[in-house]
């Protein structure tokens, strides 16, 4: 188990685990009923704190951050010798979570995606899982939320018995939500990124070569040209310049110090 504790790549701080870390900690803070918000960063999430110093405070208050894509994995080892094997990649972290949660009886909450995703994913968890207990699925509204709604969310999430929150909502849709409902909630809440998707069979995982080596951006790419070719073509090679500017000196990257961020109004 490696647990090495919050990193800084290109400004976020970004934990040095491994997955058997990760699950871990998100249920012992299930047990123990803790808040608890966790993200797993992809290139384009980090990008996402680089460029919204609001946002980078956000990521840095977050409990937990994994790094998800291979180049977060590599810049912890390049810039901090953590000697990763993997990455913790949130599709598959939210399978490990849900095969504890199951094990253990603790009741899971999923809240994002639309409702005909629901109703495939709903199934194929109940499949690989028959023990889990679902305690509540709620789709997204795709609007900012209403004032007082975010109290009437925490209040369904609490009043379900649920102990685990996941949420796909989409980077950075997702952080924002789980940073505004953490302070309303005893447990866990996970931001999957597109897990729903592909754990409800919408999105086919790329080979495993190409997950080792770094491309499943491109993978992603041919899925879904139109949607993500400014994520990936514009993204990547920033991440990358900003990586190597961090690496020399020339570039301090200096973390946003993990604060409060007024919420006028967040993504449900």
């Amino acid at each position: 188990m490696i647990s090495q504790g919050k990193r800084n790549v290109l400004g976020v701080l970004v934990d040095a685990v491994d997955y058997e870390a990760a699950t871990a900690q998100i249920l012992a803070a299930a047990r123990e009923r803790r808040p608890y918000a966790v993200t797993a960063l992809a290139v384009h999430g980090v990008m996402t704190g680089v460029q919204d110093p609001a946002h980078n405070a956000r990521l840095n208050s977050f409990d937990l951050v994994t790094p998800d894509g291979q180049p977060v994995r590599g810049a912890l080892n390049l810039l901090h010798r953590a000697a990763l094997a993997d990455r913790v990649y949130g599709p598959e972290l939210t399978l490990r979570v849900l095969r504890a949660a199951a094990a253990e009886g603790l009741p899971v909450y999923l809240y994002g995606s639309t409702q005909p995703t629901l109703d495939k994913l709903v199934p194929a968890l109940e499949t690989m899982f028959p023990a889990l207990k679902l305690a509540g699925v709620e789709a997204s509204k795709f609007r900012t939320a209403q004032p007082g709604e975010a109290a009437e969310i925490a209040e369904r999430i609490k009043s379900s018995g649920a102990r685990i929150v996941l949420v796909g909502l989409g980077c950075p849709r997702q952080e924002i939500f789980t940073y505004a409902m953490r302070p309303l909630l005893d447990m866990p809440l996970l931001a999957v990124g597109a897990a729903f998707d592909y754990h409800a069979g919408l999105l086919r995982n790329p080979p495993a070569w190409m997950q080792k080596y770094a491309l499943e951006w491109l993978w992603r790419l041919g899925l879904e040209p139109k949607r993500l070719w400014r994520r990936y073509v514009l993204l990547n090679p920033a991440y990358l310049a900003r990586l190597a500017a961090q690496k020399s000196g020339a570039w301090k990257a200096t973390p946003a110090e993990p604060a409060h961020v007024p919420l006028d109004a967040f993504p449900v």
